[in-house]
């Protein structure tokens, strides 16, 4: 059976974005992001939100455009290979390959995807795993906190559920990123 794994790059107060929607503080170094590459390269389908797939839609491309770094490349093989469900009320089509587009999310749906798939499924933007994770179905929780405070904007993590989590990993990285791998063990509304 597959996981369902939300993976955040988080501010040290727990946003996504900050107040204005911008998120350039985010960008992994060269050593987070071959760590973040390897977490990656087992991931069977991305499920985003269609904000989401918006920012992530660019890795279609990114790899032919002009020289990239080698771990840019890398991910976007990664992220080119892997299956993508986008889940928007608003979108018409999608750009990228192997992507598929549903008008609502079915958590049924998801738990077929889990039991059925090859790779794990990651969940993109705290929007949609607040929905998954209200569910029940998230399995695990990757965070990568920013060694920055950003004062508000696009929390992380849902404000309307309780989680007790169980901390699997946990990794320091040079420039001041943590990683944290937890298990939900308990949701509460």
């Amino acid at each position: 059976m597959s996981k369902l794994i939300y993976s955040a790059i988080t501010s040290l107060d727990g946003y996504v974005a900050d107040a204005a929607g911008k998120f350039d503080w985010a960008e992994p170094d060269e050593e987070v992001h071959r760590f973040l590459n390897e977490l990656e390269r087992p991931i069977g389908t991305y499920l985003y939100g269609r904000r989401m797939y918006e920012v992530m839609v660019a890795w279609e491309t990114i790899a032919t455009a002009g020289d990239q770094p080698p771990v840019v490349s890398d991910f976007a093989r990664i992220w080119q290979a892997a299956d993508k469900v986008v889940f928007s009320r608003t979108l018409t089509t999608v750009s990228s390959r192997r992507t598929r587009l549903e008008r609502s999310f079915d958590p049924e749906g998801i738990e077929r995807m889990k039991d059925e798939g090859s790779g794990d499924l990651t969940i993109g933007g705290p929007r949609l795993a607040a929905v998954a994770f209200q569910h029940g179905l998230v399995d695990e929780l990757q965070l990568f906190v920013a060694p920055v405070v950003v004062g508000g904007g696009n929390a992380a993590l849902p404000s309307n559920i309780r989680l007790r989590l169980n901390l699997l990993e946990e990794r320091r990285f040079g420039e001041g990123t943590v990683f944290l791998r937890y298990n939900p063990s308990s949701t509460n509304s």
